[in-house]
């Protein structure tokens, strides 16, 4: 795990280096992925804010958010913190964009823009600070199911982890002393103001997904597999399938020279 450290560091630096800025935002959950992209951050010595951002938030979540920052700041000089309630924000757009009677359509989409808020307010704190929105994404989550919300979580500047699986990230945070509390901690995007889990969203857990995600990029097919491992590998390739929208770049309509 050092040399995987060391190379991320370095590569956060001279990025930071390259892009004539200060140093990285990052917002903090409370989970692992934050937890470790911004110790990650902390180590190149550069400028960190670390920011939360609560929406109507599980006291949990919050709890282990505010460890992991003390955590920082009690180790790295580097670290700020600020605190960006946008939970009155939140409410107030509700009160002014039309509603939905599809409940489940409709509650999906304000789980999408709690995150999209949140997007919003790093890239604010990050112009005012000349800093980069460093992505907090795994490699199953970004490139394998699509588990993130597109110019939400998605939106950042760039992604320290994005080529970890999540076990390798759970194998990080250990290495860099997480909190151990957030590494215990059951995947949640907390977007939702319940405590459904991500397993609970996904229908299968991120081990089963990266057999999955391996399997899928070694060519196997759904009928190579049997029972749970066949639900999973189809529960795979749906959802790869389905959010390549956030994976690829945007489509562009090329006109072609002779219509010009």
């Amino acid at each position: 795990m050092e040399k995987i450290k060391n190379h991320i560091v370095s590569w956060l630096k001279d990025y930071v280096t390259n892009a004539k800025v200060e140093g990285f935002v990052v917002g903090i959950s409370g989970g692992i992925d934050s937890a470790v992209v911004s110790t990650l951050c902390a180590y190149t010595g550069l400028k960190v804010l670390c920011v939360e951002m609560p929406i109507h938030q599980a006291i949990s979540q919050v709890n282990r958010a505010k460890e992991h920052i003390d955590f920082l700041q009690n180790n790295f000089s580097n670290v700020e913190r600020v605190e960006v309630d946008l939970t009155e924000t939140f409410e107030k757009m509700k009160s002014v964009v039309p509603t939905s009677d599809n409940d489940a359509l409709l509650q999906l989409t304000l789980a999408n823009t709690r995150a999209r808020l949140r997007m919003t307010t790093l890239y604010y704190l990050g112009g005012i600070n000349r800093l980069l929105v460093a992505g907090t994404g795994n490699k199953v989550e970004d490139f394998g199911v699509g588990f993130f919300t597109k110019y939400g979580d998605g939106g950042v500047d760039i992604s320290p982890i994005a080529d970890l699986m999540k076990s390798d990230v759970r194998k990080l945070a250990a290495y860099l002393d997480v909190p151990v509390s957030i590494q215990q901690a059951a995947p949640t995007d907390g977007l939702f103001g319940d405590d459904r889990t991500d397993e609970d969203q996904l229908g299968a857990s991120y081990d089963e997904l990266e057999k999955a995600m391996i399997a899928y990029e070694n060519g196997a097919k759904a009928d190579d597999f049997s029972g749970r491992e066949r639900e999973v590998f189809e529960i795979f390739s749906r959802l790869h399938h389905i959010n390549q929208h956030k994976m690829n770049p945007i489509p562009i309509c090329v006109i072609p020279l002779d219509l010009k």
